[in-house]
């Protein structure tokens, strides 16, 4: 039996928002992921929602907030640790630095900074929440910017991980040389992961998307069901 058609949007690290829409199961959470240039070095940032910086936390065995200060209209918290390469015995001392609003968090891992140069970091990219995701502001006159559109990552039950982000050049030149099928939101193509595992590309002229079914999706049924979900950006 078929859902009841519904939809939801998710708001993209750099501020563009994703409108997906169907009978499919898009209840679940999605998380955003984005590479800034801030601060003369590749900064990773993950956005989700408001329990996601305890989760990470909790994933990598790391106890209490070292530093907890109100910060950007939220709380931040730093948690530092160490680390030790077993084979070299080199120690890195990472942050796990945690901003988290009213509804969404924000996570990334820092090396060799200090309190004081985590806040000018987190200061040239400044944050902005609303009611859909996180959203990073890059101040160019710091030097930060985006190295690449953000990416919107959501499991949808009965058909896989669904990975969104604006097209660009670089994901043109990358369309399989066959023709794709045509659904709601563009052209499907089917192509194989380097183990051998199916995975699905679907393009349109605003957005990229990588599907990996899920173990239990049936694979000949994915054009059928990415047919029935209809995707939209804006901004």
């Amino acid at each position: 039996m078929n859902m009841v058609a519904s939809f939801v949007t998710h708001r993209a690290l750099d501020g563009g928002t994703y409108r997906l829409e169907g009978d499919l199961d898009l209840r679940a959470p999605c998380t955003s992921a984005a590479e800034v240039v801030a601060g003369g070095r590749l900064v990773e940032f993950t956005a989700g929602p408001a329990a996601l910086g305890d989760d990470v936390a909790a994933s990598l065995g790391i106890g209490a907030p070292d530093s907890e200060l109100t910060f950007q209209k939220g709380t931040l918290r730093v948690h530092r640790s160490i680390e030790r390469e077993a084979r070299s015995g080199l120690v890195e001392r990472p942050s796990l630095v945690v901003w988290r609003g009213e509804r969404h968090a924000l996570v990334t891992r820092l090396y060799g900074l200090d309190l004081a140069e985590v806040l000018g970091l987190l200061r040239s990219v400044r944050m902005s929440e609303s009611e859909y995701g996180l959203a990073l502001d890059p101040d160019p006159s710091a030097g930060s910017a985006f190295a690449r559109p953000a990416t919107v990552v959501k499991e949808i039950p009965g058909l896989g991980l669904l990975e969104l982000s604006r097209r660009t050049k670089e994901h043109t030149a990358q369309l399989p040389p066959w023709k794709g099928v045509a659904v709601a939101s563009g052209e499907l193509f089917r192509d194989t992961l380097s183990d051998g595992s199916p995975f699905f590309v679907l393009s349109s002229t605003e957005i990229w998307a990588t599907l990996v079914p899920l173990a239990s999706t049936s694979v000949a049924r994915v054009p059928e069901l990415v047919g029935r979900l209809a995707l939209r950006r804006t901004g």
